[in-house]
């Protein structure tokens, strides 16, 4: 099908500020269903080649637009601040156009699922349908990944969006992370890291850094839409992976749609942020589900609302529902001699390790935004005095994990000011030990008080899964006080997270015996 390409129509919005948008109009269709795609990336080359023309030549009118501040956009960006006024000047701009069918439908991954949120539960009955892909409809908790600071994703964002104020195309995606791995290795106070990765302090970062401490501010308010995500009534399909950084927030969007008796869909690959290897799928899923809630035409849609990707099987399964039916929790207790087994652990005397923030525990591989984050071996950080490893027995029997997996830890710190850094692993025969999730909780005395002998339960929540151990595998959890840079390092004196202040170590006991019974609940499936 032939398409026609009207380029740099003015937006106006309410505050005077144009936003310019590009439409692709099937030729012979001029009232066809519209596919509104806001991004802040541009929308020409591979935006406009993918998501416009792709789109198009399926029988869609496809109106990507310029958000804020680039590509010809007029106005500043302001990260997330300025999507919901901009997006819904944009759907009543939408509704005065001669060509515009009366309804529409949006798409995009992350950034760009994050504006299809910003209106959706505001944008009207007019709104039919929305693609989400490797996004959440609030940031806010994974910039501060349980109460800690998501140092490399922040920041190698926020250097990658400058990087494209000045360098257009694909090269500002790999320039980001070299200039991020260059500002976290210099030492410099978290406050000044943008310094060195852009030569020049950046806005949005510096106002993350600055709102660490208190997330539950004005500022946050206006940037998070997950309170009305159940009011959405637009069918919503939506797609993530289980090493993106987004996915425990994406599936709470998808619960919080199935809680207000919504029938989302729900694919999860293996697949981190940046993985190309999502794409081809997303458009293929994404193209169905419009086809179905713009067209009419339900013959593309699977009957399964669910579909996983099994790790360690290599298994596409369909499920009615995310948990999937069948799932219980099964706690794997931390054990003595740095065992882990699913019965509790008998008497025995806590383990222990020195964190120090001056040499901050490293990590290898997890969910960041730029990067590859697809499992690692994890031996050489296993090797660490600051790493406690637990692992079970050679598995007698294959073993399958889907859903959500959590920790309760009783820990007792020398400071307050802690991180407690929780992973879990599968360890092949030869000993090659991959990393499969991970979580983490920064501990301050808000949290409570420890008790009479200073110990705290401390629960983690690690990122979901959908993985099986095969027969003569292990089982191993990591215990440990960083992951850097992946977090910012924990200083220990409860200072701001911009400080570049005095560092305290931090001597950490953990607990595993029959009064403080430290384990990871983990979601077990039947084997079918």
């Amino acid at each position: 099908m032939r398409v026609k390409v009207h380029r740099d129509l003015p937006v106006p919005m309410p505050d005077g500020v144009t936003l310019l948008a590009d439409r692709y109009a099937p030729v012979g269709a001029e009232r066809a269903p519209v596919i509104l795609i806001r991004s802040p990336y541009g929308r020409r080359g591979l935006f406009g080649l993918m998501y416009g023309r792709g789109l198009a030549r399926k029988g869609f009118q496809v109106v990507m637009q310029s958000c804020r501040g680039g590509y010809g956009s007029g106005g500043l960006l302001d990260p997330l601040g300025d999507e919901h006024d901009d997006g819904l000047a944009t759907v009543a701009w939408l509704r005065e156009q001669p060509w515009y069918p009366g309804a529409f439908a949006m798409h995009g991954p992350s950034y760009l699922g994050y504006t299809q949120w910003s209106i959706a539960p505001y944008a009207g009955p007019e709104l039919k349908a929305m693609a989400v892909q490797i996004s959440a409809s609030q940031f806010r908790d994974a910039a501060y990944v349980g109460g800690a600071f998501a140092l490399e994703s922040t920041l190698s964002w926020t250097t990658l969006t400058d990087v494209m104020s000045r360098r257009f195309g694909g090269a500002a995606m790999f320039r980001a992370p070299r200039l991020t791995r260059r500002a976290v290795l210099s030492r410099r106070p978290v406050s000044e890291m943008d310094l060195v990765s852009a030569g020049h302090p950046l806005r949005f970062y510096q106002d993350l850094v600055a709102h660490h401490a208190d997330p539950a501010v004005p500022y946050w308010d206006r940037r998070d839409f997950s309170p009305a995500v159940g009011q959405v009534a637009a069918e919503v399909t939506m797609l993530g992976g289980w090493y993106d950084v987004f996915l425990p927030w994406q599936l709470k969007d998808y619960l919080t749609l199935r809680a207000a008796g919504r029938r989302p869909y729900l694919t999860i690959g293996p697949w981190y942020h940046v993985d190309v290897r999502h794409g081809p799928v997303a458009q293929a899923e994404t193209l169905a589900w419009f086809r179905a809630h713009l067209l009419g035409d339900t013959s593309g849609l699977r009957e399964s609302p669910v579909r996983l990707y099994v790790t360690g099987a290599g298994q596409w399964r369909d499920y009615p529902d995310w948990p999937v039916p069948g799932m219980r929790p099964a706690l794997w207790h931390l054990q003595p001699d740095f065992g882990l087994a699913p019965v509790p652990a008998p008497p025995s005397e806590p383990d222990r390790y020195r964190y120090h923030p001056s040499h901050p525990t490293p990590v290898i591989g997890g969910p960041v935004l730029l990067s590859d984050s697809r499992p690692r071996d994890q031996r050489r950080l296993e090797s660490r005095r600051d790493v406690l490893v637990y692992s079970s027995e050679e598995l007698p029997a294959d073993v399958e994990l889907i859903g959500p997996v959590s920790a309760e830890l009783f820990v007792r710190s020398s400071t307050p000011y802690v991180d407690v850094v929780v992973r879990l692993c599968d360890v092949r025969p030869g000993g090659r030990s991959a990393n499969l999730c991970e979580g983490v909780r920064r501990l301050t005395p808000a949290d409570g008080p420890p008790d009479a002998d200073g110990v705290r339960r401390v629960r983690v929540e690690l990122w979901p899964l959908g993985h099986r151990f095969s027969r003569g595998h292990r089982i191993r959890v990591h215990v440990a006080s960083g992951a850097y840079p992946t977090i910012a390092r924990n200083l220990g004196t409860g200072d701001p997270l911009g400080s570049g202040g005095a560092a305290v170590a931090a001597d950490v006991e953990v607990f595993h015996d029959p009064d403080r019974p430290s384990a990871l609940t983990l979601p077990l499936v039947p084997l079918g």
